[in-house]
């Protein structure tokens, strides 16, 4: 199990000034949602805590450790990685991708054995896409690669998790069986955080809530205390309507 700080962060988005420095960890068991309007900095964000982005101020440090000092290896044990768009590097069937989350897990030029075929037969069954296992990623629905992508991960096996919008593309029926699996993994003792525009599924399956806001204001904490009219209505610049189904609030915008 591994943990993620960010003190006195600030993200680096482009034309615009210092917003409120972020001071959270993403502990072991939690799973954040991040939301907020286009452009507030959502995913510049998760790639910043990735590490494939430098901050423009602030540390980030992984199990304690600087995380711009980690080798990428070692990082990539340790953090997964869901893009919320994607290209083909180059042709590779459904199989092979799954299996490049292993990779990290193996030394240089070492072949992937049958335990890690296995984790990764294992992922696509989960992720409803292990008839596809042959099949060319090229010929994939924008679903079918959403899912692939998230398989990918789990084949990883990371104990951090950072997903720009994983449900993106996905029918309604594997949103739900998404989120489950991430709300899973959590239970299992990783660390979640998401990327949502969704205000539901973010009440449904989040713990912890951060708010970007596009002028960088920024505020989180607990979801109770986070996801309440006043300040969503000033987040999105648009009036709800709340009710509550299943013992969940619901979030409706209204005319």
């Amino acid at each position: 199990m591994s943990r993620l700080e960010a003190r006195e962060l600030v993200i680096d988005v482009p034309g615009r000034r210092d917003g409120r420095s972020l001071d959270l960890s993403l502990e072991p068991g939690q799973v954040w949602g991040v939301l907020g309007p286009n452009g507030a900095g959502k995913t510049t964000l998760l790639h910043t805590l990735a590490g494939l982005r430098a901050p423009r101020r602030g540390t980030l440090r992984l199990d304690g450790e600087s995380l711009s000092a980690l080798s990428r290896r070692r990082v990539a044990r340790a953090l997964g990685l869901v893009f919320q768009e994607r290209q083909d590097g180059f042709p590779a069937t459904v199989r092979e991708t799954a299996l490049i989350g292993r990779h990290p897990w193996l030394s240089p030029w070492q072949m992937e054995g049958g335990e890690d075929l296995k984790l990764a037969e294992a992922a696509l069954e989960r992720l409803d896409v292990a008839h596809l296992a042959e099949r060319l990623v090229s010929t994939l629905s924008g679903g079918e690669r959403q899912r692939l992508a998230i398989a990918t991960v789990l084949t990883q096996a990371p104990a951090i998790w950072l997903a720009d919008e994983p449900t993106n593309h996905l029918d309604l029926h594997h949103q739900t069986a998404v989120m489950a699996l991430l709300a899973e993994q959590a239970r299992a003792g990783s660390a979640v955080m998401l990327c949502l525009h969704d205000l539901n599924l973010a009440a449904r399956w989040c713990d912890q809530v951060l708010l970007l806001y596009p002028d960088g204001e920024a505020c989180w904490g607990p979801r109770d205390a986070m996801l309440v009219p006043g300040a969503l209505e000033r987040l999105y610049g648009q009036r709800l309507a709340t009710a509550e189904i299943d013992g969940a609030p619901v979030f409706v915008p209204v005319r």
